[in-house]
């Protein structure tokens, strides 16, 4: 797909809302100059959905990196075990996970609140409501299932405050938007690079050994630039 540099853009939202289980227990850490906690959890949601060809319902996990630092690593995560439900808020970032493995993982969402829950039942969320750019032409696939969808990439000017360095860091984030039905083939017949686009949807990982990240859109308004 041809892509092309977006060019200065204003600040743009990105907001990222998981509800899931902890994978494992959190390896926590702490680091100097001020002293400051910092721990890399995986959390997994679920979605299910109706296979109409045999009528029954198929559930799809997926694993999000997350990035947690300072008190918010104290106050909701130095006690929690495995499988705790946890309620992430944050944004797309970036970097790599730390681990050994970084390789095979997708890039991290990084929390600016967390809240942990008793381990037990509960409903998945995985959201994500962003505005961005749209930085390269859309493209209509038809999948073997004859179901239509566009890809496209978008980039969004994520700013986050850096308490250490107290000011305004700037960061171009750039992910892959696929989009379904209807919405797929206004989307390419109506986009062009450098529209805005805003987007409600969730986070998703394809099948293969990079976990590519990309926003999967169930809602999308274009605004013509």
């Amino acid at each position: 797909m041809h892509q092309t540099s977006a060019p200065a853009q204003s600040p743009q939202l990105c907001a990222v809302t998981l509800l899931g289980n902890l994978v494992a227990k959190p390896d926590i850490r702490y680091r100097a100059n001020p002293v400051s906690a910092v721990t890399e959890i995986i959390l997994a949601t679920s979605s299910k959905w109706l296979d109409k060809k045999t009528n029954q319902y198929k559930e799809w996990t997926s694993f999000h990196p997350v990035k947690v630092e300072g008190e918010l690593v104290e106050q909701a995560l130095l006690h929690a075990e495995k499988g705790d439900v946890i309620l992430v808020q944050g944004y797309l970032a970036n970097i790599k996970p730390a681990s050994a493995t970084a390789i095979n993982h997708p890039p991290i969402v990084h929390a600016s609140f967390i809240q942990k829950y008793a381990k037990g039942y509960t409903q998945s969320v995985n959201q994500i409501h962003c505005s961005g750019q749209i930085v390269s032409q859309p493209q209509l696939i038809t999948t073997a299932n004859n179901k239509q969808m566009a890809q496209v990439n978008i980039t969004i000017n994520q700013q986050v405050y850096d308490i250490n360095k107290q000011s305004w860091q700037s960061t171009l984030i750039k992910r892959e938007l696929h989009v379904w039905g209807k919405q797929a083939q206004g989307l390419v017949e109506k986009a062009s690079v450098g529209d805005d686009i805003m987007v409600e949807g969730k986070l998703s990982y394809l099948a293969t050994a990079a976990k590519m990240q990309f926003i999967e859109g169930k809602a999308i308004h274009l605004l013509k630039n």
